[in-house]
Parts: structure tokens; sequence; C-alpha cells
């Protein structure tokens, strides 16, 4: 089993993506061994409770910088033999020594088809407004392997049309309806099941459902 943990600062949406396809047997192999907060106050610590799943917190307040905090949380991750880690609307940027630790074992998604909107900040309304403004068709989501600099190896898209009449906030709910909350179970599973290489910053489907 893939001992993964789960990363969250806010309400959890994505987080509940993956408990519900976790419940219905859709991520065979993975063991959801923790959920960890930045924030002691984050509704995504009642959903793990919820689903019994144990929950921490390493609270980004009580370090006086990024890289104490850093140094922290992977002292917790290892000390849990964590595998797999899964951002899931966690909202402190991930670097030196969590990525060193886990290249190519930390999953995230980005509510756009990457690279377009790569420089937008996918903690606020900026890639849906970008896409708006731009005119784009089709729009989407990104699952990936996080890595120095904006995104990293793509796992999966999901494209979603984008729809005239369309906000912000229309846009964002059906990106993630249709598309974040799909993909990023599936790439859970990928991984989990040994299907997933990288070979020169591309990821290889190796095995299992694509």
């Amino acid at each position: 089993m893939v001992k993964t943990a789960i990363l969250v600062s806010g309400g959890g949406t994505n987080l509940q993506a993956v408990m519900d396809a976790h419940l219905f047997g859709e991520i065979p192999n993975c063991e959801l061994t923790a959920v960890i907060s930045s924030d002691p106050e984050a509704y995504a610590l009642i959903r793990a409770k919820s689903a019994n799943i144990p929950a921490y917190v390493v609270e980004r307040a009580m370090f006086p910088n990024q890289p104490t905090f850093n140094t922290a949380l992977l002292q917790k991750l290892e000390d849990l033999d964590i595998e797999l880690v899964v951002l899931a609307g966690y909202s402190q940027p991930v670097g030196g020594v969590i990525l060193r630790a886990y290249e190519n074992r930390i999953i995230n998604t980005f509510p756009a088809l990457l690279p377009a909107f790569s420089s937008c900040d996918p903690m606020t309304l900026e890639p849906y407004e970008e896409a708006i403004r731009a005119g784009v068709k089709l729009s989407g989501a990104t699952a990936y392997f996080v890595s120095a600099g904006a995104g990293g190896p793509i796992i999966l898209q999901q494209a979603v049309e984008v729809w005239e009449g369309d906000t912000a906030r229309t846009l964002q709910r059906r990106i993630m309806e249709e598309a974040e909350w799909k993909i990023l179970p599936r790439a859970l599973a990928l991984y989990c099941q040994g299907s997933l290489s990288v070979e020169d910053g591309l990821v290889r489907v190796v095995g299992g459902d694509k």
C-alpha cells in the first residue's frame, strides 16, 4: 500500500473528491495515512476526521519563515513514513527540502490546461478570469508532479468548455466538478498502481488504466 498524505489549507473540496474515490475503490493500493493542514481552522480537517483519516496540523504561523516551516513539515511526513504527497487546496509554497525529498512524488492540480496561464495564482480567481479575458473556448485542469518553478511534469489533463456568459466563479465551479475532482483521484490511482514514470521531464504511463 502506498502511504499517502494530503496537504490542505482550506475547505477541502479536492480532499473530499479523493476520499470519495478511495471509499468507492477507485484508488487501489492507496492508504490515506494522513491529512496535514497548514491552518488549524481549515474545514478540511473536519472532513478528514469525519472519514476517520488521521488529521494533523503543522501551522505555518508558528514558524518564522518558509524554510523552517518546510523542514518541520518534512519531519512530519518522514515520521509518518509517507511515500506520496498530494496537494489539495494547499496554500503554502512547496520547495527546498520537501521537493528534494519527494521528487516526482508530489501531485497537485492546476485549474487550467498547463502551460496555459501558468503564471496565475491558482488559489485565487485569476486563472478563470484570465481564461475568460483571453477568449479561450476550452480551459480545464491539469494534474502534475510538482517541481521547482511553475507546474511540473504533466500526468493528466481534462478539458472543460468555456461558455459564453461565464463568470470566473461559474467557470471555477465547472472546472472543479468536471475536471479537478476527476483527474486528481485518477492521477493518484495511476501512481499507486506503479503506472507512472518520469523521463526527461515527461510523464509516461507504463501500465494500468489511463
